[in-house]
């Protein structure tokens, strides 16, 4: 955390904002997050705003179906972002842990020296091993760095956790045969639509809650779950109208 978060009192009705900000600033610091990672967490900040920067129903459902899903799975695997490393780093290894997952680094804005730093970072939170400083495949269908990935990781997963994740590489995945989870804000993305189950939380929230919850053995309609989560959204968006 950099030296403003001591400027800023725990009363601060924004606090918990502010410090995932400070947390994404000091990634970007520290060589772990991109600049173009502090747009994208923005444009989330935004949808947490409409669902009142809570876990509601829809997305515990789907968190509780995703722990399924993980646990289930024969070669499940988190894909990692700079992102996530800067804003759950402990919590993510934790879940790696908790559902018996690999760990992998995967980036857009992909450079060695940046993916060294995000696997010592996942490393010093306790990560025994980490995927994807040396690819040896690519994923079918992606011109971009995303597209490299880990044989033993990603590419012969059957169940990829990808939270904040770029819609393109979600879909790629899908194509391959592979069950798509997200961890995504924004309902309408491609990502969202694309995957098997959308987790529309925070993912400061949505980590530690697949730590804690059980599965969900029952079914499970993702496009469901994203109308409702919509739904939810736009009556809250009433609500708050009626209010000023």
């Amino acid at each position: 955390m950099t030296d403003n978060m001591t400027d800023i009192p725990k009363s601060h009705p924004r606090y918990l904002s502010l410090k995932m900000r400070e947390s994404l600033v000091k990634g970007v610091e520290d060589g772990i997050t991109s600049m173009a990672g502090l747009i994208a967490h923005g444009r989330g900040e935004m949808f947490d705003y409409l669902i009142g920067e809570e876990t509601i129903s829809t997305a515990e459902r789907a968190e509780k179906k995703a722990v399924e899903e993980i646990i289930e799975a024969k070669n499940p695997v988190i894909s990692v972002n700079g992102n996530v490393a800067a804003l759950v780093p402990k919590e993510i290894v934790e879940l790696g842990k908790t559902l018996d997952t690999k760990l992998e680094v995967n980036l857009f804005h992909r450079i060695p020296e940046r993916v060294s730093k995000i696997k010592g970072a996942l490393e010093n939170n306790g990560a025994e091993e980490v995927f994807g400083l040396e690819p040896e495949e690519k994923i079918p269908g992606l011109d971009h760095k995303r597209a490299l990935c880990s044989h033993e990781g990603i590419y012969t997963s059957d169940v990829v956790l990808v939270p904040l994740e770029d819609g393109d590489r979600a879909e790629a995945l899908k194509k391959m045969g592979k069950k798509v989870i997200t961890i995504d804000l924004n309902p309408l993305s491609r990502t969202s639509r694309v995957a098997d189950i959308t987790i529309v939380d925070n993912i400061v929230r949505a980590v530690p809650n697949m730590m804690e919850f059980e599965p969900l053995y029952d079914d499970f309609d993702n496009d469901e779950n994203l109308k409702k989560t919509l739904l939810f959204m736009s009556e809250r968006l009433k609500n708050l109208s009626e209010e000023i």
